[in-house]
């Protein structure tokens, strides 16, 4: 079964893109399509394929997690509707946040910070592989995201969970608050069962049924991000 692209910044339907009108994450501003189309189509003329994030949550030694991102990262490769860049929270490995200002000023203090907003802002989508920990998500996640703010906005995201019994449900419910209150767009998401498909010497074992919804989730995550670009290159013209 297909996910669709569910948002609540969306305030019109996606198929009428001629009438769509987007009240993006800054409230004050709201950006009607129909008002912006020769500064939006200007600026797509040239434009490269869009930047996926894979970005791998967990950090412990012998995660399964590496595995499972390597699968998906080849898959997204073969798709070819993407750059895709793979980013490893264990090799970033970002100190608890420490920048003394929020992170909403975009004044950063540290190198690291400053690293890491440069990888995030460049991105046009992600996708989180990440654990159940205590029928929650992991902590380096959450301290990754805390770190930056305007960087993830209007940007689609997919969530790819593991687990054992719950195939890693909990985790990717526990997310989904702190995806809105950064303004990132839930595009669909993946649950693996460990049990079932483990990943052994760092290979995980997919099958064809896995195979497949990955490719649905990488179709939505397709979809969404033309729709959030468009979206905020006719932001970005309305405040120019």
């Amino acid at each position: 079964m297909r996910h669709r692209v569910r948002s609540h910044h969306l305030s019109a339907p996606l198929g009428h893109a001629n009438c769509l009108s987007l009240r993006l994450s800054n409230p004050a501003k709201d950006v009607s399509l129909t008002t912006l189309p020769r500064l939006v189509e200007a600026r797509k003329v040239s434009m490269p394929k869009p930047v996926l994030s894979i970005i791998v949550a967990s950090t412990r030694p012998g995660r399964a997690g590496l595995g499972i991102a390597n699968w998906f990262h080849e898959l997204a490769l073969a798709r070819g509707a993407f750059d895709v860049e793979f980013v490893d929270l264990a090799v970033l490995d970002l100190p608890l946040l420490n920048e003394p200002r929020q992170p909403v000023t975009r004044h950063y203090e540290f190198e690291h910070t400053k690293r890491w907003s440069t990888m995030v802002e460049r991105a046009d989508a992600f996708v989180f592989v990440m654990p159940e920990y205590n029928h929650s998500y992991n902590a380096a996640l959450k301290n990754a995201l805390d770190y930056l703010y305007h960087e993830w906005r209007d940007k689609p995201v997919g969530l790819v969970g593991y687990g054992g019994g719950a195939l890693g449900a909990r985790a990717i419910e526990a997310i989904k608050p702190v995806l809105t209150a950064l303004g990132l767009n839930y595009a669909g998401e993946l649950s693996i069962s460990l049990a079932r498909s483990p990943v052994i010497d760092d290979v995980f074992s997919n099958d064809a049924q896995l195979d497949a919804r990955a490719d649905s989730l990488l179709s939505e995550l397709d979809f969404a991000t033309a729709v959030w670009r468009d979206a905020r290159l006719a932001r970005d013209a309305h405040v120019n």
